[in-house]
């Protein structure tokens, strides 16, 4: 199929007050291709797709659909030109039906009554043309699993007869087979000649996937090629803007005597007769597909769910923790896997999120010493190499990756003996990820014992010195990280 542009961005600027998010930004889609837009987190790709579908006006440059200036900006019009977005987190309707939801906004059409047969059966069609047709158009949008919220939401789009479809980190929440059915279902959308922007921070998934990539730098163009004519080191250097000599770095840790056991824990439905150790200076991963009790293991030892049985020992005494606030007594803590609900506060300042841990060592008679705190969280921030504005900002004026690096801080100031990590690096871009490496490294080889859990193959493989693996809450099995493959884990992950 030939390269028919569908949309040309030209020389899009956008600044928010003193910040300029875009300067003459340049982007293209053409039909029948899946592009990939890539860049680290504040390169400016969120803010010129808002700008593409409507929720965001541009300073200066403009915008051309299939060859005709796009006139006035709003989400509508950008819909009516066939431009639809999947964002990270969905715009659906859990109380409502798949089918109300897939026609949410045309349910009764021009005569004002909605014709409920009419709708079942074209949402029926609809999942049939996708390939997802155990779909039921009258199930509760709220009861199914991620990966089929998002086809509901993919779906709802070429109801729109969307002519471009843009998909940010689509796979953040994906099982390993729920990436490959995405993946399926977006060569047919190709091969049908829609265009797809696609937004991941997983390289590897784009070399895999798409055909070209257009990275940014800084709310720059940074330059478009062919997937074949690029490879991942060269992609990361153009995102970083300098060589990334390891994604990897180099741990020197001395593994020592064990810190934690947990025996025959039981926990709800999802965790049930699980062992395992970590070592003063190791780093113990844990491998599964989503679901398979992870969290929810390392929840269970930290005090946020309730145990049913089992025993937690830690530093050779058996410990009784019902609460996250026992387990930071005892010097434990816990990188959540959901930074923006449970790992900092969003509209606090950057320095209380930092000292919330230790708000005793800077606070006295329970009034807060401020010169300490700021002093106290500057230190803590530069260990972990965080860029932010002013320490007094909200933790929302951060990107992702730096976000994440307020979250790490809060336990690099607790002085923790202990740190379970679960996701780490989600969401993250390539430089930060490398960044965040660096600081669990560092925390390993002052003695911590580090537990993360990982869905990225990858991160486990390179970052892991023993890993467990959990298949439907149970462990099944433990691997001696000695030149071990993607394979080896994925057996445990998928094999009764």
């Amino acid at each position: 199929m030939g390269k028919e542009c569908l949309v040309e961005m030209k020389k899009i600027s956008k600044s928010f007050g003193g910040v300029h998010a875009l300067t003459n930004m340049d982007f293209e889609i053409n039909k029948g291709v899946i592009h990939a837009l890539i860049g680290e987190n504040g390169a400016g790709k969120s803010t010129l797709m808002k700008i593409l579908s409507g929720a965001y006006v541009e300073d200066s440059g403009k915008i051309l659909f299939e060859g005709k200036e796009k006139k006035g900006t709003s989400p509508k019009i950008s819909m009516d030109a066939g431009i639809s977005v999947i964002y990270q987190e969905f715009m659906l309707a859990p109380h409502l039906t798949v089918a109300e939801n897939i026609f949410i906004d045309r349910l009764s059409e021009k005569s004002g009554i909605i014709n409920w047969k009419k709708m079942r059966n074209d949402a029926k069609k609809i999942l049939k043309e996708v390939g997802f047709e155990d779909i039921d158009p009258n199930a509760k949008v709220g009861e199914l699993s991620i990966a089929y919220q998002q086809i509901v939401e993919i779906c709802k789009s070429l109801s729109r007869n969307a002519k471009v479809l843009i998909l940010d980190e689509p796979s953040a929440v994906l099982t390993f087979n729920e990436i490959q059915k995405l993946f399926t279902l977006l060569r047919k959308l190709k091969k049908e000649g829609m265009g797809i922007v696609y937004i991941s921070h997983r390289l590897e998934e784009l070399f895999e996937l798409c055909d070209n990539i257009t990275v940014m730098k800084d709310g720059y163009y940074v330059g478009s090629y062919s997937i074949d004519e690029i490879n991942k080191s060269e992609l990361i250097e153009k995102m970083v803007g300098r060589e990334l000599k390891s994604l990897y770095p180099k741990r020197n840790a001395k593994i020592g005597e064990v810190i934690l056991e947990v025996e025959n824990l039981n926990a709800g439905k999802m965790v049930r007769d699980v062992s395992f150790v970590v070592k003063k200076g190791e780093v113990l991963g844990f491998g599964g597909l989503v679901g398979a009790g992870r969290t929810e293991t390392l929840r269970a030892v930290f005090g946020v769910d309730k145990k049913d049985g089992g025993k937690i020992i830690l530093k050779g005494k058996e410990v009784d923790l019902k609460t996250p606030h026992e387990a930071v007594k005892n010097k434990i803590g816990l990188l959540a896997e959901d930074r923006k609900q449970q790992g900092v506060l969003l509209e606090m300042p950057i320095r209380y999120n930092v000292t919330l841990s230790i708000i005793n060592k800077v606070s006295k008679y329970g009034i807060i010493n401020h010169k300490k705190d700021k002093s106290f969280a500057e230190n803590i921030l530069k260990k972990v190499t965080a860029k932010y504005g002013k320490i007094d900002d909200h933790v929302d004026s951060l990107s992702g990756g730096n976000q994440q690096k307020v979250a790490l801080a809060k336990w690099l100031a607790a002085d923790c003996e202990l740190i379970i990590l679960d996701e780490p690096t989600r969401g993250v871009d390539v430089g930060a990820k490398a960044e965040i490496y660096k600081n669990i490294n560092d925390l390993a080889e002052a003695g911590a014992a580090i537990v993360m859990i990982s869905s990225e193959m990858d991160e486990l493989l390179n970052m892991s010195d023993r890993i467990i693996v959990m298949r439907q809450g149970r462990v099944t099995g433990e691997l001696e990280n000695n030149h071990l493959k993607d394979v080896d884990i994925m057996k445990l992950c998928v094999e009764e």
